[in-house]
């Protein structure tokens, strides 16, 4: 046989072989899909919505006296594309309850008498409250924010800084919930919800669609037993093993990170069984959806990206563009972790956190609803 005969018959071969692994991934449309869409998906969103300087952070503006001075420093914190002032208090009780909600990351306090105090050159204290549980997201804007209202100050025709042979006030900068700046304290919380997310995602995904590729499951629906009583059962073993998890993570942040927990475990708890449920019921339907074991695995991992991304796990949400945080809100972490991170470092409770409480709720349920009826159509 001559060398030519045997490379032909070696290309043959190859090409055959080539062609057919071809026509199989294009017949694994998931697969094929999540092999274009994983690394897309990472280029717009590390290029699009991930921004480490995050801008337009909301803030508010407790004003304990209308003058010009103090309406030109609120001016000059909404000119800026650091702050995003949405909501101006007169009450000192109000500031605290913007904060631990997580409805402003930034106070700005204008004293009473503060205008007559800087012309009389007596430098007052502007104080600044700012929720440092997200520490890059408070660094970045506390550093402008004394160019900020310098800049204020000068555009004013009452005051300048050139009259004053010193600076005209100072800033009182008061990092709540996390005054060292501790990157521990807000990533624990946060890995809490994420761990979380990523094993059950993948352990559910694999449970029904481990059953059908076993031929098991035809044994279940010939007992007397109702489909949705076989998901509820299955779905009750990895309950319990996420909470094991949950209080593992959160006894290591605890005893060895000395992440704090000042509110109440209780809350906690029924925060953590409410997101472990959600978590439950999106991997259900991925399994109802997936035909093998590889493609739930894939389409956990398609979800799981935008989890980590656009949650305000790993970047500050705030600093998201409109409709990176439009898909954040959809996503039950995203609201898990504000829970957590409240609960954790404020001591805050479920009332104060209701936004985020009810919003996780609404998608639990959804995803609850969702599951049973994708897993009744995949039995029948």
């Amino acid at each position: 046989m001559s060398a030519a005969s045997v490379s032909n018959g070696f290309l043959r071969r190859f090409w055959a072989m080539t062609i057919k692994e071809f026509i199989q991934m294009t017949r694994d449309r998931i697969t094929l899909a999540t092999m274009v869409m994983i690394p897309v998906m990472q280029l717009f969103l590390f290029g699009f919505a991930i921004n480490t300087t995050p801008h337009n952070l909301p803030t508010a503006v407790l004003m304990r006296e209308n003058t010009d001075l103090g309406r030109s420093i609120l001016g000059a914190l909404k000119n800026t594309d650091f702050f995003d002032i949405r909501q101006v208090l007169t009450r000192a009780e109000d500031m605290d309850r913007v904060l631990e909600s997580g409805s402003a990351l930034f106070v700005v306090e204008i004293p009473e008498g503060f205008e007559r105090a800087v012309r009389r050159g007596e430098n007052p204290a502007l104080l600044v409250a700012a929720d440092a549980t997200d520490p890059v997201a408070a660094s970045s804007a506390l550093g402008a924010l004394s160019g900020v209202i310098a800049s204020a100050l000068e555009r004013d025709r009452h005051v300048t800084i050139a009259e004053a042979s010193k600076p005209p006030f100072t800033i009182v900068q008061h990092r709540r919930y996390n005054p060292a700046g501790s990157s521990t304290l807000n990533i624990v919380p946060g890995l809490l919800g994420t761990i979380l997310t990523m094993t059950l995602l993948i352990f559910t995904a694999l449970s029904v669609t481990r059953e059908l590729e076993r031929g098991t499951m035809e044994n279940l629906l010939s007992m007397p037993i109702k489909p949705v009583e076989i998901m509820l059962g299955k779905i009750a073993p990895y309950v319990i093993i996420g909470l094991a998890q949950a209080i593992i993570i959160i006894a290591a942040g605890y005893f060895v990170f000395r992440v704090p927990i000042l509110g109440s475990p209780l809350a906690l708890a029924a925060v953590t069984a409410l997101f472990v449920v959600s978590n439950l019921s999106i991997g259900y339907t991925f399994s109802t959806v997936a035909t093998n074991q590889l493609q739930a695995v894939q389409m956990a991992m398609m979800y799981f990206l935008p989890n980590i991304l656009l949650s305000g796990f790993m970047f500050p949400f705030a600093g998201m563009p409109n409709w990176g945080q439009w898909i954040g809100e959809a996503l039950p972490l995203t609201h898990y972790i504000r829970v957590v991170r409240a609960i954790m470092l404020k001591g805050a409770s479920i009332e104060v956190l209701a936004y985020d409480t009810l919003a996780l709720v609404v998608l639990t349920t959804i995803a609850m609803t969702i599951a049973v009826k994708r897993f009744r159509r995949t039995l029948d």
